[in-house]
C-alpha cells in the first residue's frame, strides 16, 4: 500500500503504542493487505438500506442482521447511516459514512499541517523547500502544499509546483510532502484538496480545479447551482479514487466561520456527497500571529477573523461567529454549536489546525525587485524570495509547526497511512506545544482497551463505560521559548439524536461540559478517568485542554460551558498567552 518512498524516520513522542484504536473508516479500504477488506464491503452493502435483503449475499445479510440487532439500522437508530438520510436536492448521490471495522492501534502520532502557501499563490512568497524545511525543523512529519486555486494556478501553477514538491520529497526523506491546492468552494469559503502522491497527482488536481473551482468557473455567489457544483466536485474526487487514477483524495474546509458563507446545510451536503473524501474542517484557522498587539505585531484580528456579514453570508449566524475564540473557529469553540450538531447526528466530521502560512511574522525575506502581480500572472509564480534586511512585524502567519499542529494516529510513516488517519478522525490539535501527548479512549469498565479518537464503541446496553484521558505534559519549551503548562482539561458529552429535520441546524442542545479537571502542577504522564454511567442511549464525548489564562462562559451559557475559550479581541490577541488543545470525538453506540 505504501508510497515508494515509505518513510521510516523518527517518531515524535505524541503517544504510546497502547493507544488501542478500533476505529471506523469511511468508504472502501485502500489497505490492500488489510484482513477486513471483504468484511468492509459487506458492511457497506448492509448499510445501504436502498438494497433489499433478497439482493444481498449471505455475508451481507448476516452483517445487516448484526447492525440491526446493534441498533445501528432501523428506526431512530439510523443515526449511523448518513448516506441515505434526507439528502438535499443538491446531493443526488451519497455514500454511507460509517463502516465499522476492527482498527489497528496507532504505531505513530505524526504532527502535520494541511494548509500552506508558496510563491505559486498570488498572496504568498516562499519556495516549497522553504516551507518544508521549516516544517521539519519545527517538528512536523507531514505537510500539504495548498496554493490558491484560480485562473493562473489552474493554467500553469499546478504543473509548475510539482517539480519543487518532488525535489523537496527527495531532499527531506523523513517528511511527507503532499501536493494539493486551496479550493475556492463554489458558493462558499476555501478548502484543502489533496491527493496521494503518484503519477497522476498533477493531472487529477488540475482537472478538478479547472472543472470545479469557484473562481475558475465564476461560481462564487450563493446559489443552488453553485452549491450543487461543489457537491459534484467532491463526488468527482471519489470517482477518481474508485477508478484508481489516484490512490486517495481528501477535502477539509478551511476557516469555515470567517465570512459566514459556509451555511450548515452546505457543510452537511459536502460531507454526505462522499464521506470518504469530505472529512472535516479547520477547528482552528491559521494566521494566528495576526492578533499580536501593535507593539510587536500587526494588531489585526487573530486568524484574520475580523469580518462581518456580506450578501452571501448565512443570516442565522451571530456577530460573534465572525471572530475566533481562544484562537479557534466559532463552529468548534462553541460547546453545543455547529460542530456538535453534526456529531449529534452521528456524522463523523473532524477538526484540524494549521498555519495557513503565506508571509510569516518576524521574517526577513521579501519578494525581489521586479517580482510583481503582473509578473506572477505571466509566470504563474513570484520570483524567489531574497533577504530583506528588516523583520516583518505586521505579517499574520507563523511557519508550519511553529504554533499550530494536527496530530494524526497512523499505522506507518507513509502517505496513505496519514490520509487514512485523517479520514478515521484519529486526530487531536494543539497550539503552542501545550501538551506533548494526548491519548483518549472510551472503554467498558473492567476492560483493558476501548475505542480511541474517531472510533465508535459498540457496547451491550446497560454496561458501564468510562472515559480515559492520558496526558503527557510538555517537557520542551515551545518556539516562544517558554514551557507551556496544561492547567485544565474538560470533558464534553453530547447525546446522539440522528438526522436533523432542518439541515441548517447549528446547535446541539444536549451537548455540554460534564467534567473539568484541574491539572495545574501535574507533570509527566497521568490519567484522568471519568465514569460515563451505563450505556443506554447513543452519545459521544470529546476533550479539550487549556493553560487557563483566558476563559469565559461559552457562547450558549455557563450551564453548557462554564469556562470556555474567550472571545479574541481584535488588535490585542497574543496567541502565546492563550493555548488550547482539542480532540476529535469518540462515540458510544449501545446494542441490545
Amino acid at each position: 500500500m505504501g508510497h515508494s518512498h515509505d518513510q521510516h524516520g523518527h517518531s515524535h513522542a505524541h503517544g504510546h503504542a497502547h493507544d488501542h484504536s478500533h476505529g471506523h473508516t469511511c468508504g472502501h479500504d485502500h489497505d490492500h493487505d488489510h484482513p477486513n477488506t471483504e468484511l468492509d464491503a459487506a458492511t457497506l452493502a448492509a448499510l445501504d438500506e436502498s438494497i433489499p435483503d433478497q439482493d444481498l449475499s449471505p455475508t451481507e445479510v448476516s452483517r445487516r442482521t448484526l447492525l440491526r440487532s446493534a441498533g445501528i439500522l432501523g428506526g431512530t437508530a439510523a443515526l449511523a447511516v448518513t448516506g441515505a438520510q434526507a439528502a438535499a436536492a443538491a446531493t443526488p448521490q451519497t455514500v454511507p459514512g460509517w463502516i465499522f471495522q476492527e482498527g489497528k492501534r496507532p504505531n505513530h502520532w505524526l504532527a502535520g499541517d494541511h494548509h500552506i502557501h508558496t510563491q505559486f499563490s498570488s498572496d504568498a512568497m516562499y519556495r516549497v523547500i522553504d516551507q518544508a524545511r521549516h516544517a521539519a525543523a519545527y517538528g512536523l512529519d507531514w505537510l500539504v502544499i495548498t496554493d490558491h486555486g484560480g485562473a493562473t494556478h489552474a493554467r500553469i501553477g499546478v504543473d509548475l509546483v510539482n517539480p519543487q514538491i518532488k525535489a523537496a520529497r527527495s531532499e527531506l526523506r523523513d517528511t511527507l510532502i503532499f501536493q494539493g491546492f486551496e479550493w475556492n468552494i463554489p458558493a462558499a469559503e476555501h478548502g484543502t484538496i489533496f491527493v496521494a502522491p503518484g503519477s497522476r497527482e498533477v493531472e487529477v488536481l488540475k482537472q478538478f480545479e479547472n472543472d470545479y473551482d469557484g473562481s475558475v468557473k465564476n461560481a462564487s455567489s450563493n446559489s443552488p447551482a453553485n452549491e450543487a457544483l461543489a457537491v459534484s466536485g467532491i463526488q468527482w474526487l471519489g470517482q477518481q479514487v474508485d477508478q484508481r487514477r489516484v490512490q486517495d483524495a481528501l477535502f477539509l474546509a478551511n476557516h469555515p466561520a470567517r465570512n459566514g458563507i459556509d451555511s450548515p446545510h452546505e457543510i452537511r451536503n459536502w460531507r454526505d456527497a462522499d464521506p470518504r473524501i469530505a472529512v472535516g474542517f479547520e477547528g482552528a484557522p491559521g494566521h494566528q500571529a495576526a492578533g499580536l498587539p501593535a507593539s510587536i505585531g500587526g494588531a489585526s484580528a487573530r486568524g484574520f477573523y475580523g469580518n462581518s456579514p456580506n450578501a452571501n453570508s448565512f443570516p442565522g449566524y451571530p456577530a460573534e461567529s465572525y471572530r475566533t475564540w481562544g484562537g479557534f473557529d466559532w463552529f468548534t469553540s462553541t460547546v453545543g454549536g455547529l460542530w456538535d450538531s453534526l456529531l449529534a447526528e452521528g456524522k463523523p466530521w473532524w477538526i484540524s489546525a494549521n498555519s495557513d502560512s503565506h508571509t510569516n511574522w518576524n521574517e526577513t525575506a521579501r519578494r525581489p525587485d521586479g517580482s510583481s502581480q503582473d509578473q506572477f500572472n505571466r509566470d504563474g509564480r513570484y520570483m524567489d524570495p531574497v533577504y530583506g534586511n528588516a523583520a516583518n512585524k505586521t505579517a499574520g502567519d507563523f511557519w508550519p509547526g511553529y504554533y499550530s499542529r494536527t496530530h494524526v494516529g497512523t499505522e506507518r510513516r507513509d502517505y496513505l497511512s496519514v490520509m487514512e488517519g485523517l479520514r478515521a478522525g484519529r486526530m487531536w490539535v494543539d497550539h503552542g506545544m501545550l501538551a506533548k501527548g494526548v491519548e483518549v479512549e472510551v472503554r467498558e469498565v473492567g476492560r483493558k482497551y476501548g475505542e480511541s479518537l474517531g472510533g465508535a464503541l459498540l457496547v451491550r446496553r446497560g454496561r458501564p463505560v468510562e472515559l480515559v484521558v492520558r496526558i503527557t505534559t510538555q517537557t520542551m519549551p515551545n518556539w516562544a521559548n517558554f514551557l507551556p503548562t496544561l492547567n485544565r482539561v474538560d470533558a464534553i458529552r453530547g447525546a446522539v439524536k440522528g438526522a436533523v429535520s432542518d439541515r441548517d441546524t447549528f446547535t446541539a442542545p444536549d451537548t455540554k461540559v460534564v467534567r473539568q479537571w484541574d491539572t495545574s502542577g501535574k507533570r509527566g504522564t497521568f490519567e484522568l478517568v471519568l465514569p460515563l454511567g451505563e450505556a443506554e442511549e447513543p452519545f459521544y464525548v470529546r476533550v479539550r485542554g487549556t493553560d487557563g489564562n483566558r476563559s469565559q462562559p461559552g457562547y450558549l451559557g455557563a450551564a453548557i460551558d462554564p469556562a470556555g475559550p474567550k472571545l479574541d479581541v481584535v488588535g490585542d490577541a497574543d496567541p502565546w498567552v492563550d493555548l488550547w488543545f482539542y480532540t476529535n470525538p469518540i462515540w458510544v453506540l449501545p446494542k441490545k
